[in-house]
């Protein structure tokens, strides 16, 4: 751990929060010499935007598309934390329905979640390793396969599911065989709907190849 009483080391907070979309949390203020003190300081000055409780942001860094989504997941904590269900559709830009909350997954034996306006927070026994989850530009998200069948197994499939699944087959990152695999091992609804969705007419979805 750093020492709260080193120099402040702005450029180096700066260039990790530029991979974050301008975020970051107060551990890594406090890695780079920023002290909750001097933290405070620059958030009342307005050089620093606090967004959720341990997570700051650049006021001047450019805006980003999603760039709340990154927010909430450093929120919740990036080593234990994942970006699923329609969340990661999206930055898998498999689903063009902006989602009503930002989804994020964490394991089921994690306590005491904070409360996180506007997400959704899923628990999981299932595995979030690297066999499920994927670094997509430095943010954990589970891998499409994962991610499809998460949201079938979700209370409601996504309207989008036919399109989504064309999109991750056409572009290599769904072995049929196999997501029929997995989705058997999530019940007989998850099965069925996946089959459903795969053996549709993909001819309607060509023109968006």
């Amino acid at each position: 751990m750093m020492s709260e009483n080193r120099r402040p080391d702005r450029n180096g907070l700066f260039q990790l929060a530029s991979e974050q979309r301008g975020y970051f949390t107060t551990t890594q203020a406090r890695d780079h010499g920023f002290s909750r003190a001097l933290l405070a300081h620059h958030a009342k000055t307005g050089t620093f935007q606090r967004v959720y409780t341990g997570v700051y942001r650049f006021r001047d860094y450019p805006s980003t598309p999603r760039e709340e989504i990154v927010a909430a997941w450093l929120a919740l904590g990036k080593e234990t934390a994942v970006v699923s269900h329609e969340s990661a559709l999206e930055l898998w830009n498999l689903s063009d329905i902006i989602p009503d909350a930002i989804h994020l997954s964490v394991p089921r034996s994690r306590r005491h979640l904070p409360h996180l306006p506007g997400v959704k927070i899923h628990t999981t026994t299932r595995p979030l390793d690297s066999d499920n989850v994927q670094a997509l530009e430095g943010i954990r998200v589970t891998t499409p396969p994962r991610t499809l069948l998460d949201v079938t197994e979700a209370d409601s499939t996504p309207d989008q599911l036919g399109l989504a699944l064309f999109q991750a087959i056409h572009r290599g990152w769904i072995d049929r065989n196999s997501l029929r695999s997995q989705a058997a091992q999530r019940g007989s609804r998850v099965a069925r709907l996946i089959d459903e969705a795969l053996v549709a007419d993909f001819s309607l979805y060509q023109e968006l190849a």
